[in-house]
């Protein structure tokens, strides 16, 4: 690659993007353009202004994706109640392939001959970067330092970075152990103690939920409002996505909603442990079940569950902007078309229980639901013929048994 001579880093200004920065001026002996995403982590964007502008940047980017997160990416993945492996959210995931949208665009809005990434060689990350921005940019060049440099540990980094007077700002408090990664999706923890799968992970980890033996001793009913398979309003409020969101990871902690502690399977071949904490989309994912419980055909229903693991692995593997996933996010959407209402619900010391759900396009009917006279709406008689036609093969598999 020697004809690079302009690429986009992501780059967060911590420790590993900035050591990025500058060895990619120093081995390209190119312009450097970067881009920060504001998706809700948490933390304070614009110091990586600064930092850019002391390590010779010239073309910035720093922009506030949090309503395009929510509503263009989250969203849709719900409208799936889509579960990798029964158990992860796909936080770090789903914020991938916006990511890798923006970095390619800004490649040609700059000129720029490459993009790049600071995912490591170990990692999902580095998988769905690259599969996005091929995707999208079928002729773009990607430079992946973790796989070309040599600086493969925390002490080496440091070094580089003194060496060549890199700022790196140190947290008052000393530097947290883990390997985190947050936006208003969730944040999650690997690393460290984390790496024995035996170890308990300590309690002063979590920032977003307090223990759920600690929470409120009185539960709290919120009313989510469906339109579309979308939630619109929180309590008869109206609120664009990235607000419901955050709103929603703010009750859900209170409530210690949302932890996980998980051992899964990384798409480039081994298992990793890492604990999640999602308290927003936990309380999403429920309430979209009940509404759909009330609003889908069982068929159509029965379907999206066996259609959802290929979805997750999808998502969770870099295929965002695949053929597939397009495929199968048509049928989804299309699946939606009647799931609007009102789901209640009740949280309570890490739990949620739904306690109530109502909808103008509700397929739940009491004249035939319900144990007492029905005034002939459903004729019980029906049912023996039903029973005896599907018992059939089983009659005759019996029979041959002898």
């Amino acid at each position: 690659m020697s004809s690079i001579e302009k690429v986009v880093l992501a780059y967060s200004g911590g420790l590993d993007t900035s050591v990025i920065l500058r060895w990619l001026q120093d081995e390209y002996d190119c312009e450097v353009v970067t881009f920060t995403a504001d998706l809700g982590q948490g933390e304070e964007v614009e110091p990586a202004r600064e930092k850019a502008k002391l390590l010779g940047v010239s073309e910035i980017y720093i922009e506030d994706l949090r309503e395009e997160f929510v509503r263009d990416f989250v969203y849709p993945m719900m409208r799936c109640n889509t579960i990798y492996e029964g158990e992860y959210l796909l936080g770090t995931s789903i914020a991938r392939p916006l990511i890798a949208k923006r970095l390619v665009e800004i490649a040609a809005e700059t000129g720029a001959d490459a993009i790049s990434h600071g995912a490591t060689g170990k990692g999902n990350d580095q998988v769905r970067f690259e599969l996005g921005a091929y995707a999208l940019s079928p002729d773009v060049k990607v430079i992946a330092p973790w796989r070309e440099w040599d600086l493969n540990s925390r002490e080496k980094l440091l070094a580089y970075a003194a060496d060549r007077q890199i700022p790196i700002e140190m947290k008052r408090g000393g530097k947290s152990p883990y390997s985190m990664d947050a936006n208003l999706l969730h944040i999650s923890y690997e690393g460290d103690q984390l790496e024995d799968p035996w170890v308990e992970a300590e309690t002063d980890m979590w920032r977003w939920t307090v223990a759920p033996e600690d929470a409120p001793d009185t539960a709290q009913e919120i009313e989510l409002t469906f339109v579309g398979g979308d939630i619109t309003a929180l309590d008869g409020q109206p609120m664009s996505p990235a607000t419901v969101l955050t709103e929603l990871n703010r009750i859900g902690g209170e409530h210690g909603i949302g932890r996980d502690d998980i051992v899964e399977n990384r798409y480039v071949g081994m298992k990793s442990r890492g604990c999640y904490e999602t308290p927003g989309g936990t309380i999403m994912l429920k309430a979209h079940r009940a509404i759909e419980s009330i609003t889908l055909d069982r068929e159509v229903a029965h379907l999206k569950d066996e259609l959802m693991p290929r979805y997750a692995s999808v998502i969770y593997n870099g295929y965002w902007w695949s053929p597939e996933r397009l495929m199968l996010q048509a049928a989804i959407d299309h699946s939606q078309a009647y799931v609007s209402g009102t789901v209640r619900l009740k949280l309570y010391k890490g739990g949620i229980s739904v306690c109530g759900r109502k909808s103008d396009d509700s397929l739940f009917d009491e004249k035939i639901a319900t144990f007492e006279d029905d005034g002939g709406a459903y004729h019980q008689r029906d049912a023996e013929g039903f029973i005896k036609l599907n018992a059939l093969r089983m009659r005759i598999a019996a029979r041959r048994r002898g």
